[in-house]
């Protein structure tokens, strides 16, 4: 029996062979805290080796998916570096210890995700969103470079040009709309959300078990080369633009309430 009490900010239930993942930090749109970063980093492990699960739904409490980074501790990190290089190892593992569970995820996304919340929604195998929720990796948009994963998935889901045009400008879209362009899966009506995740989560988790993980695990081997060939140079990028003076500005106009005014420095 594996305890998922361990774990902080994630809210943990299980039922008939589906374990459901919920984002908890409901106050700050599930920004992401640092228990939910390192709990991300260690759970796919506990969730490969348990023998009670088949399928996952990963979602987040209240009204969003996840907001993605936490632009408060930003300042931290700027000011305090080692901060930022200890989770560098988190991010890496969040990536590669998804694609090697072998279960499928469904992402439940209910709200908004955004930044290191849209990675970690388009890294799941099935996406069914809300159609009230918005999609989008603005890390640009903080003087930050899109690396901690997000320069790896976009462009498998919805090609290179679409992904440089999403990515360069940091701008969000409806949940039609990224299902239009094949990001998603799915986008629902809200009050459909539920039927539409757990029906397929049930049909799933009573489907040939085996047969369905094998599955995965091939048609995952390109994504896990590609994140194996990219991601130590992508967060490696990710740490220089943390010290940049864009990303201070940045980070000091969001404070302020303000726009950023970006030299390129």
């Amino acid at each position: 029996m594996i305890d998922y009490s361990v774990y902080k900010d994630l809210l943990i239930e299980k039922d008939n062979g589906i374990l459901t993942i919920t984002l908890n930090a409901p106050d700050s749109l599930n920004a992401f805290t640092a228990g939910m970063h390192n709990g991300l980093s260690r759970i796919w492990t506990d969730v490969h080796d348990d023998p009670e699960v088949d399928v996952i739904v990963l979602t987040g409490a209240g009204r969003a998916f996840s907001a993605g980074g936490n632009v408060v501790a930003m300042q931290t990190k700027i000011d305090d570096t080692d901060l930022w290089d200890q989770g560098m190892p988190e991010a890496k593992r969040i990536i590669f210890r998804m694609l090697e569970c072998d279960k499928p995820i469904i992402a439940r996304v209910n709200g908004h995700a955004v930044g290191l919340g849209a990675t970690v929604a388009l890294f799941c195998d099935i996406i069914i969103a809300a159609d009230h929720a918005k999609i989008g990796d603005p890390h640009v948009s903080a003087g930050l470079v899109a690396g901690d994963g997000g320069a790896v998935i976009w462009p498998q889901l919805i090609g290179f040009a679409r992904a440089k045009e999403y990515l360069f400008t940091g701008d969000l879209m409806m949940a039609a709309e990224a299902e239009r362009i094949g990001l998603i899966n799915h986008c629902v009506p809200a009050d459909e959300l539920d039927d539409k995740v757990y029906s397929l989560a049930r049909r799933l988790a009573a489907g040939a078990s085996k047969s369905i993980r094998w599955t995965k695990q091939v048609v995952n081997i390109p994504l896990r080369q590609l994140a194996h060939s990219m991601m130590d140079l992508s967060l490696s990028v990710e740490t220089q633009s943390n010290m940049s003076a864009d990303h201070q500005e940045a980070v000091t106009a969001f404070s302020n309430k303000r726009k950023p005014d970006f030299t390129g420095g």
